[in-house]
């Protein structure tokens, strides 16, 4: 497209951007999964576990819509060399998963 930026790039295309961004792929994917399998509890834990799986959902999104960005954050930063990981966002999915599985023991207890 003209007038368009151009990507940036780095000279290993099998490097660390790509394995991430196939990494943050299965955990959007395992999260998705999980919200289809939480459908299964629907009947017999009910309208509760409808949050759960919108949490899963909800994740499995953020993360699919943010990735693009994450890549291009890794790509420049090799092209620059100057690398920093994005510890906010593994605590984060790693916090979400924390708080599914509270809600899951929570629905469980009370159900």
């Amino acid at each position: 497209m003209p007038g368009a930026p151009a990507a940036p790039t780095h000279q290993d295309p099998g490097l660390q951007p790509e394995r991430t961004v196939f990494s943050w792929g299965r955990t959007s994917m395992a999260l998705f999964g999980a919200a289809l399998v939480f459908l299964r509890w629907l009947p017999h834990y009910g309208f509760w576990i409808l949050i759960l799986i919108a949490v899963a959902g909800t994740i499995a999104v953020s993360i699919y819509a943010t990735q693009r960005g994450r890549y291009f954050a890794r790509v420049r930063g090799i092209a620059a060399e100057r690398f920093h990981s994005d510890v906010a966002a593994v605590f984060w999915t790693s916090g979400s998963v924390v708080l599914m599985g509270i809600l899951g023991l929570i629905i469980l207890l009370t159900g």
